[in-house]
């Protein structure tokens, strides 16, 4: 099925460059920006759209499905992905809490002085 642009849980985004962001806020479309799961169980339709023209602001069109889709090669290269993010995450959490303290200890002895 492809992408329900009309759930609630679906963005899609376009920056300055060009580049659109189409996802599932909810991470329940692992073959995203072009397919939803058939019997999606958090499918909500957006009530705010229901029977509403939409002018230019409509998501541009889903991107041509590459074939990897249907052999589960895209999902595993997201996955992977996914958990090279993951196993990262808790190191950048304590990096940047480490360069917070420090911050605060810098500023808390420049008071003093």
């Amino acid at each position: 099925m492809p992408m329900r642009t009309e759930c609630k849980h679906f963005e899609s985004r376009t920056y300055k460059s060009g580049d659109t962001v189409r996802k599932c806020n909810l991470d329940m479309a692992p073959d995203a920006p072009w397919r939803c799961p058939e019997e999606c169980e958090k499918y909500e339709r957006r009530m705010i759209d229901i029977a509403w023209a939409h002018g230019s602001l409509v998501p541009p069109a889903t991107p041509v499905e590459p074939a990897s889709l249907d052999d589960g090669t895209a999902a595993a290269v997201l996955d992977e992905a996914e958990a090279i993010i993951n196993a990262v995450f808790g190191d950048v959490v304590a990096d940047m809490n480490d360069k917070r303290k420090n911050k605060k200890k810098n500023r808390d002895k420049k008071k003093k002085n």
